[in-house]
């Protein structure tokens, strides 16, 4: 079967995520967080590289599926010549170890289900030892343990390095599975009662969703990216990672393949606005302070991502025995751009701490101390050429998107000074430090002759970051340069009506051979810059195909390929799904963040 990204569904603890496709197979799923190391690891290789799949006896993909509403909680079923069988799965909520849990009900007739679960620690690479203990079967390799048992117990028995289950539901019958994982040193812990755990996880869910304040057209698409980026959350900390997924292709059978379980901060302003607008103030304050402890130290040492915890050191490397999603590799965990000079975080960061400030978010009491020095050091390396949002690993330019940022990050310190009269701060300097950064890139980051701001100084390449200009208030909506940038990007940067993130055949620029699709945060970019362009029926008519482009759950990966018709990159992406709603509140929402 060609598997295709958009085959699978996502499922969570809000800790770490499964991903579970068409087929009935969870193929992919860390464990105890987003970025340990997977146990099922199919999705970047094949069957022996981990996988757990529960489906009718020679069955292939199913009937149909979807998200019990306003939930995480997956349903999937098969219609067979014998009867329809359902496959709920869900990860509830932690109290001390993951738990996944795969509930199976006969919904009419009599069906033969099968079980077959192939563990693998250590992305793949690891067999485990398997023994039977007290009705469970328990696999256990290193610094890892995993104990699987049924209610009611099932005919079980290991073959080809895996566990197999087969047996029989009628109507109303069930069978439920658990999985649980642990530190291979501990003690097995209490067990869960799945079903419990099934009514838990719907009520907590619909409890959160209820919470959602918008209640315009695409109401549905935007709860199911709300959802996806709660479920992207580590809740113990607040972080929000980028994807839950590494090494997913941009190009089939190309190089772009990157690990994305971990937290950018250039997501900041925009997560905190898409979830202060759409009334969730806990879950963007929790984000708030992860960024706040995260930048924290040396304004010397701010990184452009950073660990669920806030960890800095996040090395790259290379897994040599797994082929890579479609045959793409190599297959990489960590992400070496940890190390990359981006001057947009320093702006990123003044505008989420800024927009947290006003939202009327709890402030931090070193908060405005922090801001301070990152504002000290900021002067003095603005001037430098750097990677770029979207490290680029063709060495370093003065990228017109990031010199914006540095715009941006002495705008909101030189506002919120003003706005704040018990506040200190260097305000005349910070004013000099706004009008000069404005002035040269008026002057050298953009082409009168084409009327558009260009990706670096000096260049004839467009970026689509700079469609936030007018977003960011760089310049007015209505001012001419915005308005010819926004047509640039669309004529220059367009690929079936959406938006690629810059010209990847430019020489020398990203350092990569290959291309991409069409990056669909971008795309929202391009409906909201029409929006505010005046041009607000070419937005929604954009939006509407952007919201087509989800899967049949809902989800939306990095990026969208039109002439193949399909999803690429890291899945589920919180970008785009940021995108979707910020795009969404943009066009028929209330702005309440302030």
């Amino acid at each position: 079967m060609d598997r295709r990204i958009e085959d699978y569904a996502l499922i969570g603890d809000e800790q770490t995520a499964a991903l579970v496709g068409r087929d009935g197979s969870i193929d992919w799923l860390c464990v105890p967080r987003f970025d340990s190391a997977a146990c099922f690891a199919r999705l970047l290789g094949d069957e022996d590289n981990g996988h757990w799949r529960i489906a009718p006896q020679d069955a292939t993909t199913c009937t149909r599926r979807a998200y019990r509403p306003d939930t995480l909680v997956l349903d999937t079923e098969w219609e067979t010549p014998e009867g329809t069988v359902r496959v709920t799965d869900l990860m509830p909520q932690r109290d001390r170890a993951p738990d996944l849990v795969r509930i199976v009900e006969g919904v009419s007739g009599r069906v033969t289900v099968h079980s077959t679960l192939r563990l693998r620690f250590d992305y793949g690479s690891v067999v485990p030892w398997m023994r039977r203990s007290g009705g469970h079967r328990v696999a256990v390799a290193g610094p890892d343990s995993v104990w699987l048992r049924s209610e009611p117990s099932v005919r079980t028995w290991g073959e080809d390095f895996g566990t197999h289950s087969e047996f029989t539901v009628a109507e109303g019958e069930r069978v439920a599975f658990v999985l649980t994982w642990h530190p291979s040193h501990e003690p097995r812990p209490p067990l869960l009662d799945p079903y419990e755990a099934l009514r838990s996880s719907v009520t907590g869910w619909r409890r959160w969703t209820a919470r959602c304040t918008y209640d315009g057209p695409h109401r549905d698409a935007v709860m199911r990216s709300l959802i996806t980026l709660k479920a992207l959350t580590y809740s113990p900390t607040g972080g929000i990672v980028a994807a839950a997924t590494s090494s997913l292709p941009e190009e089939l059978g190309g190089v772009r393949n990157w690990d994305y379980r971990f937290c950018w901060l250039r997501d900041s302003t925009l997560t905190l606005g898409a979830l202060l607008s759409a009334g969730y103030h806990k879950e963007a304050e929790a984000w708030r302070d992860w960024l706040v402890r995260a930048v924290a130290g040396d304004p010397a040492d701010l990184q452009i991502m950073y660990g669920l915890a806030g960890e800095r050191r996040l090395p790259e490397f290379e897994l040599p025995w797994l082929a890579g999603f479609a045959g793409s590799a190599p297959v990489r965990v960590g992400n070496g751009a940890v190390d990359q000079l981006q001057l947009d975080v320093y702006g990123e960061v003044m505008d989420s701490l800024s927009l947290s400030r006003n939202a009327g978010l709890s402030t931090r009491p070193h908060m405005w101390a922090i801001q301070c020095s990152l504002m000290k050091f900021l002067e003095k390396i603005w001037r430098q050429p750097d990677e770029g949002l979207w490290e680029v690993r063709g060495g370093r330019r003065h990228f017109v998107h990031s010199k914006v940022l540095v715009w941006v990050a002495a705008d909101r310190a030189v506002r919120t000074l003003e706005e704040h009269a018990e506040l200190e701060g260097e305000l005349e300097r910070w004013r000099a430090l706004r009008d000069e950064v404005h002035r040269e890139v008026c002057e050298k980051g953009f082409d009168p002759k084409r009327n558009t701001f260009t990706q670096y100084y000096g260049s004839r390449e467009l970026d689509a970051a700079l469609l936030l200009i007018p977003r960011f208030g760089f310049l007015p909506p209505d001012d001419p340069r915005v308005i010819g940038t926004v047509d640039a990007i669309r004529d220059d940067l367009g690929h079936d009506g959406f938006v690629r993130r810059y010209d990847t055949d430019a020489i020398g620029v990203d350092g990569m051979p290959g291309g991409e699709g069409a990056f669909l945060a971008c795309s929202f970019w391009l409906a909201d810059a029409l929006h505010m362009t005046g041009r607000t029926d070419e937005a929604k008519a954009l939006f509407a195909r952007l919201v087509g482009l989800v899967n049949d759950v809902g989800l939306l990966s990095e990026e969208y390929e039109p002439e193949l018709g399909r999803q690429l990159g890291n899945f589920p992406q919180a970008f785009s799904h940021i995108g979707l709603v910020n795009t969404a509140l943009t066009l028929f929402g209330s702005d309440e963040a302030g």
